[in-house]
Formats: structure tokens, sequence, C-alpha cells
């Protein structure tokens, strides 16, 4: 199995930046997608970006230009940078990892964007 450990979120005004971080842990070394997703209130969960084992990256569009998600050389680690963020932005991100075909999730950060 594996535990994922997300951090990074806040408080920010519109324009800002932040940069998401989530640990994996566990049988890291069969996960073959992680991302992060995004769950507003009263929203459904949706995707925000995931990038594959090789490398290959999917957004969503509304992150398209602004968001990047990348990964550390060991591939336990999986980054969202967000740049101009906007108040529609506001919600808490989920990580997201695929293992042998099952999703994990991450507990969630609250990003909040401030106009």
């Amino acid at each position: 199995q594996v535990q994922l450990v997300e951090s990074g979120g806040g408080l920010v005004q519109a324009g800002g930046s932040l940069r998401l971080s989530c640990a994996a842990s566990g049988n890291i070394f069969n996960i073959d997608n992680m991302g992060w997703y995004r769950q507003a209130p009263g929203n459904q969960r949706e995707l925000v970006a995931t990038i594959t084992r090789g490398g290959k990256t999917n957004y969503a569009d509304s992150g398209k230009g602004r968001f990047t998600v990348s990964t550390n050389n060991a591939k336990d680690t999986v980054y969202l940078l967000m740049n101009s963020l906007k108040p529609d932005d506001t919600a808490v991100y989920y990580c997201y990892a695929r293992w042998f075909g099952a999703d994990y999730w991450g507990r969630g950060t609250q990003v909040t964007v401030s106009s």
C-alpha cells in the first residue's frame, strides 16, 4: 500500500503563488501515476494535474499555464507549483497516487485565495 502526506497549503492573495508537496511512503516503487485533485465546498472532486512515472503530465484546463506538477528524482514526492492564483482556486487539494490500479489519497491541504 501507499501512504500520502500533503503539505504547503495556506492563505494567499490573488495573484500569488504556493507550492504544495506530497510525500509518498510504503510500496512506492510501483506507483505509476501521481498528482493532485481538488474539491471546493459544494463541488465534486476534480482533476488538477497528474504526472506519470515516465514524466508525462496532464493538466485540467483551469490550471494550464499557471500550475506545474513535478516529482523528485526518487519519484516519492510530487509537487504542485501554483502561480497567478485566483479566488476560484480555493479548495482542499488532495494528493493522489495510482498503485497497481488502485487509487490512494492523502488527507488534503487547504488552499485559500483571497481577493
